[in-house]
């Protein structure tokens, strides 16, 4: 297996990040207010806010990314994951959720949340492989697209 890399998001970035996350919502859901929200300011609405956004790199080239949305002082949403089409099924995403763990270990948090749909069977099984749980949604969801609400203890 190709060995990938993972790379601090910079502002060179942003069309990269913005484009990746566009393909997959377009393919799947419609962008919502938040996605626009978030893919056109992600310096100033997911870092500047305590969050943080890695690229995906395969051979020193962007092939996906995904983002940490600071929701409180220990806890944080994995969001916005996306790796292009052709890379797909190449196990990048195993390779990225042991990534993203171990790294949200080394920062103490206590617990890593997402938001998805069921829709995305692939994704709900990765996510349950590397033990996030369900657990309920609140009312007034951020994305209305929506459907499931999961989380990993991390401590």
């Amino acid at each position: 297996m190709i060995k990938i890399s993972f790379k601090k998001f910079t502002k060179i970035d942003s069309e990269k990040f913005k484009s990746l996350n566009l393909e997959w919502l377009n393919s799947y859901f419609e962008v919502e207010t938040i996605d626009q929200l978030l893919l056109n300011n992600p310096q100033k609405e997911i870092i500047d806010k305590g969050g943080f956004i890695f690229m995906i790199q395969k051979n020193s080239k962007t092939i996906g990314t995904f983002a940490f949305i600071k929701k409180s002082e220990k806890i944080y949403e994995f969001s916005k994951m996306a790796i292009i089409p052709e890379q797909r099924g190449n196990g990048y995403g195993n390779q990225t959720m042991k990534f993203l763990i171990q790294f949200a270990k080394n920062k103490n948090w206590s617990k890593l949340i997402l938001y998805s749909n069921t829709k995305l069977q692939n994704s709900i099984h990765l996510y349950r492989k590397y033990g996030f749980k369900e657990i309920p949604l609140e009312k007034n969801l951020v994305y209305s697209r929506g459907n499931i609400k999961m989380e990993l203890k991390l401590i």
